[in-house]
């Protein structure tokens, strides 16, 4: 797998010369599989980004196919679908899966064409893509198959509503993406069944919204501090931990101050082995 940022923000776009280095597009991640596969992973503004990169190959043609993983609809991981350039190419296909009750899709794909109400968007509903969108729920602990890739979610707190994480898996390899997690209780030690969701992966892609001391005021939000990132990351032996969905007041320079605080949380926390790899913008891992 080889896992690309295209937006690393949360809660609203973010950009200008003080976020420059890191990005300040929100959430989107692209995994792209051994067999030459494309996974989605949430829907912010950075989609924009990578559909345009798509659009020089099978994509452009109206050739693509490619699976979209939600972890929930707050609009800083969709409001980059009527941006996306290959949407409106006829023959590309894409399956998005997201969160649903009872594992009923319609209540999801009811929200994303809330999104192109012509009071939010000129696209005025979603009927008006070319692309084909193939909408399923992704029910709790119960795998599925993207692109050839077994993947299974995960139900996790997130302020007054829930998100998904998603547990992705390739030849003995695992990616894991926990954007969106918040702690009911300060202080709290990690939940055991996000422990054993993330046991052992070789990349966990985590919420590190806040510093400690800014959560504090914020904590209705339901975002994680790097705190929380490095205690469940430590509890899990994780291979590798990647920061992510800073605030958007967040400057370079206090992103950078909270990795290097998230890399001691991690010594001190008898996560030494643990390698930390900030998300930016661009940047690209491989598992």
């Amino acid at each position: 797998m080889r896992v690309r940022f295209w937006g690393v923000r949360g809660s609203i776009p973010a950009p200008g010369p003080e976020t420059n280095r890191y990005g300040g597009n929100t959430s989107c991640v692209s995994v792209s599989t051994a067999g030459g596969g494309l996974i989605i992973i949430d829907m912010g503004t950075g989609l924009m980004h990578l559909g345009n990169s798509l659009m020089g190959g099978p994509f452009g043609k109206g050739q693509g196919k490619a699976s979209i993983l939600l972890s929930h609809t707050h609009w800083d991981h969709i409001q980059g679908l009527g941006f996306f350039a290959p949407v409106f190419v006829g023959g590309n296909r894409f399956t998005v899966w997201g969160p649903g009750p009872y594992g009923s899709a319609g209540m999801l794909e009811e929200i994303l064409e809330g999104q192109m109400d012509p009071n939010f968007s000129p696209l005025q509903t979603l009927k008006n893509f070319s692309a084909v969108f193939d909408v399923r729920a992704a029910e709790p602990g119960i795998a599925f198959e993207a692109e050839g890739l077994r993947v299974t979610a995960r139900e996790h707190p997130h302020g007054a509503t829930t998100a998904l994480a998603f547990r992705i898996e390739e030849n003995g390899r695992s990616f894991v993406y926990a954007s969106d997690v918040g702690q009911p209780l300060i202080d709290a030690p990690p939940a055991p069944e996000a422990i054993a969701f993330y046991r052992d992966a070789d990349v966990l892609l985590h919420d590190t919204t806040y510093r400690p001391s800014d959560q504090v005021t914020r904590r209705n939000r339901g975002f994680s501090t790097y705190e929380d990132a490095a205690a469940v990351a430590a509890a899990a032996k994780v291979k590798r931990l990647v920061t992510f969905h800073y605030d958007q007041d967040y400057t370079d320079d206090d992103v950078d101050e909270l990795v290097a605080s998230c890399r001691a949380s991690l010594d001190a926390r008898g996560g030494k082995e643990i390698e930390i790899v900030p998300a930016r913008e661009g940047d690209e891992i491989e598992i």
